[in-house]
Formats: C-alpha cells, structure tokens, sequence
C-alpha cells in the first residue's frame, strides 16, 4: 500500500526535488514550507512518514517533532539537517526521530531510509495486529485469562448477557464474581441503565431491608428523611446482590414476594413502585450445605438461578497465573515508579507453586508488593498453602506466629543439612524466591561460613552441626 510521506521544507526547490524522489516509489507525497501549514496536514492527512527540515522559518524543528510526536507516536519522522547541525539531529533522535540525513540529499542514501521507514511502519501496524488479537484471546471485559475454563466463562457470559434472565455467580472470594457481574451488564441491554450493588454481607440485617426497598420518613427511629431504595434506583438497569447467602431470612421472604409480583413498597410507605430491573447475585457459600442448612431458601434460590455461573479457583487454572501476574505488572508499574520489565524465574515459579488461597485478589496484591520492595513479601508467601504435601512444603503453611516461625526455621535447618548448606537448592526445595529465603536466614541469624551447632526441639531430626552455608 502507498505511504503518506509529507515534506516540511522552507526552500521550495529542494520540497519538490524530496517529492520527485518519494512519488515513483508509488507513494503519496504532500509538501508544507512551514510548521504552521504542517500541523494542519498533520491533523487532516495523518502523513506516516515525515522528511523534516530542522530550521523552519516559524518554529523550530525540535518543537515541531515533539508535537508530531505526541499527536502520532506511530510516525516515522527523518530529520533533514544543514552543515553543522547533526548535534542537533542527535538530539531529535533521542526525542523520537527515526533518523537523520545530511544536505545536500544523496537520493540514494534517502531511498534506503524511505524503505527502513516504511518497513518500522508495518512491523509495528502488525505487532498491532498480534496485540489485539492476543489481547482478543486472553481478555474479556477486563477479565485476564487464557484457559479453557475461563474461556468458557466468557463464551457463556456473551450468551446470558444479553438476555434477561437472573444470574447466579459461584466462586470463592477474589476469584472475580464483581467483574463477571459487571461483564454481563456491560454486554447487556441494559448497559446504558444503572448497575446498582449492594453487599448483603457488608450491612447490618436491619438495614438491608431499607436499603433495598427505600423508607418513608418517620418509619423508623433514625429515618429523618425519605429514602429512595436500591431497587427503584436500578430500574432500567441491573441489580447486583453480592453475598445473597448472608441475606436474613425474613428479607430473603420479602425479595422472593417482588421477584414474583415484580413490586413492592418503600418501608413505612404505601406507593406502590414496579422495578424494572435485571437481577444478578453472587455468593461464595457452598450451595448445597446452604440449602440444606435452611441458609438460603429453595423457593429463592429457583427464582435467581436462571443461569449460574461458576468461576475456578486460581489454583484451578494454573495457566492464568503468570499471565494475570504480568498484567498486574504492567497496569501497577508507572503507579509505584517500578522499573521492573518481568518477573525473574524463581519468582514466577514461586508464583506458579502456590494455590492462592485469595485467588486473584491475593495475586494482585503479591504483585504490587513485588513492584514496592523487590520481594514477595512473607506474609504473601506463608499464607498461600502449595499444592505439594511434602514435609519442605509445611514451611510455606500459615500455622500461627512464633510457633509458625521456629518451625520454619527447623524445616530450614533440615532442608541445609539435606543440601550441604546450598541455600539456592534449599529455597527451591521450600518454594520461595532466594531473596526472601536469605532474608529469613538473616532474621534466624543463620549466617554463611561455618555454624554454631543448631538442633531442633531435643536434638532430633538433623544433624548437630550444620555444613557450610553457600551459594
């Protein structure tokens, strides 16, 4: 395909020999004499490759690529320099410049730099291309993932979404029940309506009720004032009740009543009001023990279950951990002044390694504290139970405090002995990044070179003096 190349050149002779040069090539060429009439083709045309005078007669050249830039970072610009100034030149190219060429122009020497240019051109049009169809595959609506599991998810949300039906979302805390819901709104008809949420779990059960229905002023001590309720607020729109399982009893009666009769009235107050809204609820309770238990009614849990959707635990679809981990990375890394680029590899198979009890919530935060201090804090670390069973991996198990941490430091003890001191060895044996098995090693006062005799409780299970720590 042509490229649009545009000539900024004061001298109006050497502006048509430039073009002369670029139009056989089959390009389209457009000449400007100063930055003013540049900016206007900049705005109208959008050229793709800029030849570019450095001394212009009302800007100079420098100011004029930084706004070129700014307005169309994918443009290639060459800079054309007089004697003297390829200082100058210099100093465009660490401002964005793709190159620079001398005058008088050797027409060859431009020719090349034409097809350079037009070459960084398609190679970033199809790292474009290859972005957004990966981006395409790993993302919906926010939500980051690659597996087959998620990969489900979305095809099921693009299903139910833009239906009317009730939505039941399954999953433990953190795996991202609030983004799903908020997915399914989004590609709804809905979307230009409000997406109302309410956490029935975050509320005392006295209030709930208000919440939900509104009140007339006086209804209640403390209703000083009229109150529209969440329900009339979402109408045109979505409804989201997250935690439905700790939804009281008696409240449960009074949803089932509107989701049957589709009305209702504000508590203390005889208007009747007719919502329109969609109803989604998520809860991270087991569903049969639920029902069993009395905890959730049937009858209710027939009406909001039109289509349940269930998201895995984190540990249930490994495959999503390093790419969620990177996107964390990317989306945090201006915000904490990180210069971090990529994880090294005993962080990503510490990553890896763990079940993440927090699911993606606790991901997020290892990564943000990993961008912070250059470490996976130990918190993070001692929380998440492995998905190994061996006895090194009891050293990563939250089991409380001062007991949770002399028994780490015998396991660690152990596992040196096991490894003739080798600490790298010893910290991929206990799943956790060297750094933070060197900083608990200084907290223990286990240092390298020859130890002091360290047994555990009664002398038992390693040996009376340690080998030499090393590397």
């Amino acid at each position: 395909m042509a490229t649009r190349v545009l000539i900024i050149d004061d001298d109006r002779d050497t502006a048509e020999f430039l073009k002369l040069l670029v139009e056989p090539r089959g390009d389209l060429a457009r000449t400007a004499s100063d930055a003013a009439q540049a900016r206007e083709i900049l705005r109208a045309w959008r050229p793709e490759v800029v030849l570019m005078d450095l001394m212009l007669p009302d800007a100079d050249g420098l100011d004029l690529l930084r706004d070129f830039k700014e307005a169309s970072p994918e443009t290639q610009i060459i800079m054309v320099t007089g004697y003297g100034s390829v200082p100058k030149a210099v100093e465009a190219m660490k401002l964005g410049a793709f190159s620079f060429i001398e005058k008088p122009v050797d027409a060859d020497v431009l020719l090349v730099m034409l097809d350079k240019a037009t070459e960084k051109l398609q190679l970033s049009a199809e790292n474009r291309r290859l972005k957004e169809e990966l981006r395409e595959h790993t993302s919906f609506a926010n939500i980051v993932a690659r597996s087959d599991k998620m990969r489900q998810l979305f095809h099921l949300i693009k299903s139910v979404a833009p239906t009317d039906a009730s939505v039941l979302i399954c999953g433990e805390n953190g795996t991202g029940k609030e983004l799903v819901a908020t997915a399914i709104h989004e590609h709804s008809k809905r979307k230009k309506g409000p997406f109302i949420k309410i956490n029935c779990a975050a509320l005392p059960s006295e209030l709930i009720e208000s919440e939900l229905f509104g009140h007339k002023r006086g209804a209640f001590t403390g209703a000083v004032s009229d109150k529209t309720g969440l329900m009339e607020l979402a109408d045109g729109g979505s409804l989201l009740l997250d935690e439905i399982g700790e939804m009281p009893a008696s409240l449960q009666v009074k949803l089932l009543r509107v989701l049957q009769d589709r009305e209702f009235r504000p508590v203390g107050g005889s208007r009747v009001i007719q919502p329109n809204f969609r109803l989604i609820c998520a809860t991270n309770i087991n569903l049969d023990a639920a029902l069993g238990e009395g905890k959730l009614r049937e009858d209710l849990y027939f009406r909001i279950n039109t289509v349940t959707l269930s998201i895995p635990a984190l540990r249930d679809r490994t495959e999503d951990i390093l790419l969620l981990a990177d996107h964390f990375r990317e989306k945090y890394c201006e915000r904490y002044a990180s210069s971090i680029r990529a994880f090294p590899d005993d962080v990503m198979e510490t990553f890896i390694k763990h079940a993440w009890p927090g699911n993606v919530r606790q991901l997020e935060n290892a990564v943000k504290r990993y961008l912070i201090l250059d470490d996976i804090m130990e918190d993070e670390v001692d929380i998440a139970t492995p998905v190994a069973h061996s006895t090194e991996a009891l050293f990563l198990k939250d089991v409380g405090f001062r007991a949770a941490d002399q028994a780490q430091r015998e396991i660690a003890l152990r596992v040196l002995d096991q490894t003739g001191g080798n600490r790298k060895e010893c910290a991929r044996r206990l799943h956790i990044s060297y750094k933070a098995f060197r900083n608990k090693l200084a907290k223990w006062n286990i240092r390298r070179g020859p130890m002091p005799s360290e047994r555990v409780s009664g002398g038992r299970g390693i040996a009376s003096q340690l080998p030499s720590i090393r590397e």
